[in-house]
């Protein structure tokens, strides 16, 4: 008798977890950001690229044409006035979360062997996030969260420091 083989592993769950994660935002009056690892498959506006990290608005009212794929998000923004079009491979999104109140969701920075599109790659264990007001700097995954064509972020709490990922357990 043949022994059969289940591949328990399926797709990644982090499409699935980005497309909720907008509609958490989008439903609640939130601005998503997507913070991106910007490695050679990544297509965005490479003057704005910071430490090879890059943070996008993708909210309705700051794209055109917003597809969240399995594979790649796609949209065209304007950034100082220019539409540009965008593609980020869903694995190098290493967070979303909500402009105003910084919840959401992180994920693995990909590994240069598993940063191709093609590849198949599972975030590790997923934690909340929750941005926070501090005066130490943020983390070395963390986001500058300056969205170009948005306009400067609000602080985050009351001392009007700049936001910076916190993790909640």
């Amino acid at each position: 008798m043949a022994e059969l083989t289940l591949d328990n592993q399926g797709t990644s769950t982090r499409p699935y977890l980005l497309r909720a994660l907008h509609d958490w935002c989008t439903d609640n009056g939130f601005t998503p950001y997507v913070a991106v690892h910007v490695g050679p498959d990544v297509q965005v506006p490479m003057e704005y690229v910071k430490n090879n990290e890059i943070v996008l608005n993708v909210g309705f009212e700051a794209t055109s044409g917003l597809q969240l794929g399995n594979e790649f998000i796609e949209f065209k923004a304007r950034f100082g006035g220019v539409a540009r079009e965008i593609r980020v491979p869903v694995n190098h999104v290493v967070a979303i979360y909500a402009r105003e109140n910084g919840q959401g969701m992180a994920f693995p920075v990909p590994t240069e062997a598993g940063a191709r599109a093609d590849a198949v790659t599972e975030p590790a264990p997923l934690r909340g996030l929750r941005l926070a007001s501090t005066d130490t700097p943020p983390p070395p995954a963390a986001p500058a969260p300056e969205p170009p064509g948005d306009g400067p972020p609000e602080p985050a709490g009351p001392s009007g420091g700049r936001p910076a990922l916190k993790r909640v357990k």
